[in-house]
């Protein structure tokens, strides 16, 4: 059962339920593979929202591969979701929240403001 706290999803592929993990080598991998300098320029890659067939299939290998299956991105590739490309598309949607959280909207302020005596 995955561990929110750490970052954890459950996604069921072919009819199987795996547990999810981007951990820092599987964030390092994704880095190489979509050419980004550092974690900032890799979470604003997914902020765009504009991800590929083969990004969604990169993502959820190595969600796989840092919850410590043995799988390749051919194996992820031949893979079902019970719901389609919709599932593809949930399960990565779900696995990068568990990871880098909501982002905080530019217009909010960097700190609750200072309680006032009343």
């Amino acid at each position: 059962m995955a561990n929110a706290k750490r970052g954890e999803i459950d996604a069921t592929l072919d009819g199987k339920t795996y547990t999810l993990c981007l951990t820092l080598g599987a964030l390092a991998e994704l880095e190489s593979g979509f050419g980004a300098s550092d974690l900032v320029a890799l979470a604003s890659r997914f902020e765009e929202r504009r991800l590929s067939a083969r990004d969604i299939l990169r993502i959820i290998g190595c969600g796989l591969r840092g919850a410590g299956y043995e799988i390749s991105d051919d194996d992820v590739a031949r893979m079902k979701a019970s719901e389609g490309l919709a599932g593809y598309v949930r399960i990565a949607a779900d696995l990068l929240a568990a990871t880098f959280g909501d982002a905080p909207t530019h217009d909010a302020p960097a700190n609750p403001p200072t309680p006032q005596d009343a």
